[in-house]
């Protein structure tokens, strides 16, 4: 009995030592998204305009809790993507009603610097560009952050978590890659987004973008297939 005791109190402890490696989680961000966003990324901005508390406290705990050097790698990607998905939600709210993001600072919303975390200024560029992009080297990103646009990859309507992240990203980047309004395949052409011409570089992690489409794609692209690129719908996603 005493055996089993003390190796139920192990148990506990490792349990309790992996929970608690991670310390924050985004359910409240969660309880936002499944409140104005559809399963297919359309956001109700209409509605959110005029309830946006929840918003707001996520985003004060957000600036009130930076990441920390002691988190895991998961931890940190969690926290930066879903950072930039609500601040992109909160800066369509400052400016809303409008049919796209790009009446924004003359074209360019993602250098505005109006985010403040743990008392630094980020712009949603420096998010997506000094840390995602730099600190993680992960091209399942730009399948996670949304733009507001229609012709980026959807918004979630859940936020995305650490002990889930991977899987999070394996399906984000295969629902983006398998719509047909956002991708036409097939095995000798393809006409894709311009995400894949903008960011070819970071793709070349998995041997680039073909080799890329091709480990989600239900239709097997040709190394050889000739290449388009879809022209960009910048208007608001909702």
């Amino acid at each position: 009995m005493k055996k089993f005791s003390g190796s139920l109190l192990l148990f506990v402890l490792i349990i309790f030592l992996v929970k608690g490696s991670y310390a924050i989680n985004h359910s409240s961000f969660s309880k936002v998204l499944a409140k104005y966003v559809t399963v297919n990324g359309d956001v109700n901005y209409k509605a959110l305009s005029s309830n946006r508390s929840d918003l707001d406290n996520y985003l004060k705990f957000l600036q009130a809790n930076p990441p920390k050097e002691s988190w895991a790698k998961n931890e940190k990607m969690a926290y930066w993507i879903n950072a930039y998905n609500a601040f992109t939600i909160d800066l369509i709210l400052q400016h809303y009603p409008l049919k796209s993001i790009m009446e924004i600072n003359n074209g360019k919303p993602w250098d505005l610097n109006f985010i403040t975390i743990g008392n630094i200024k980020y712009s949603l560029n420096h998010i997506e560009h000094e840390i995602l992009r730099k600190d993680f080297n992960d091209p399942r990103i730009h399948f996670a952050v949304n733009c507001a646009s229609v012709s980026c990859p959807k918004l979630l309507n859940v936020a995305y978590e650490a002990t889930t992240l991977s899987i999070q990203l394996d399906a984000s980047a295969k629902n983006f890659i398998n719509n047909e309004q956002k991708n036409r395949l097939t095995p000798g052409a393809i006409d894709i987004s311009k995400i894949f011409d903008w960011f070819a570089d970071d793709f070349k992690t998995y041997g680039g973008v073909i080799p890329f489409i091709n480990k989600f794609a239900s239709v097997k692209v040709s190394p050889d297939a000739k290449v388009k690129y879809k022209e960009y719908n910048w208007n608001l996603n909702e």
